[in-house]
């Protein structure tokens, strides 16, 4: 019988020490909270940003999920999680006029689901319309996104905890704030 690890001699085998077959269940790397495998990167474990931008691409709200959950589960978390804007007049506005949105998030119940709580929606259909009418408003979310591929820490997720990662994105998201709000 031959031993996986390089470093386990046969040695500690016979003298009663653990063998190698046992510990390798328990020494495997961990992969720690909201990940999964990636569908498009041979199947390793990440995670994947989820965010809500306005306008000109500041960010409202974050969220993250594992790799292998669709773009249409994150929907209404998001839309949820945008926080009381402040207007010049008359109350806060707590839901957004309009939300543009690309085909992964093509179903109806969420398209139901947006116009009960008053919000327009601009969702390309599949088969119908083409993406690239939906390019010119489109072009915000994918700068955002590039904008937090330029933060070191988020390129690979090292944390193992949710929360920290989660942290790590809310600053980035802060710092992409404050950059676009002091010119």
């Amino acid at each position: 019988m031959r031993c996986w690890r390089r470093s386990c001699s046969w040695r500690r085998r016979a003298a009663g020490g653990s063998s190698c077959r046992s510990r390798r269940s328990d020494t495997g790397p961990e992969k720690g909270e909201l990940t999964g495998p990636n569908p498009v990167d041979r199947g390793k474990y990440g995670s994947k940003i989820h965010l809500i931008t306005e306008r000109t691409g500041l960010p409202l709200s974050v969220d993250i999920s594992g790799a292998d959950v669709h773009d249409s589960q994150a929907l209404i978390p998001l839309v949820k999680g945008i926080p009381p804007i402040r207007s010049r007049r008359g109350p806060r506005r707590r839901k957004p006029g309009k939300l543009h949105a690309d085909r992964g998030h093509e179903y109806v119940h969420l398209r139901r689901w947006l116009s009960q709580r008053g919000i327009r929606h601009r969702i390309a259909r599949k088969g119908v319309e083409t993406s690239q009418r939906l390019g010119r408003h489109r072009w915000t979310i994918e700068r955002t996104t590039a904008w937090l591929a330029g933060c070191r820490r988020l390129h690979r997720r090292f944390e193992r905890k949710a929360e920290h990662f989660l942290a790590f994105t809310s600053l980035a998201c802060t710092l992409i704030c404050h950059r676009r709000l002091a010119k």
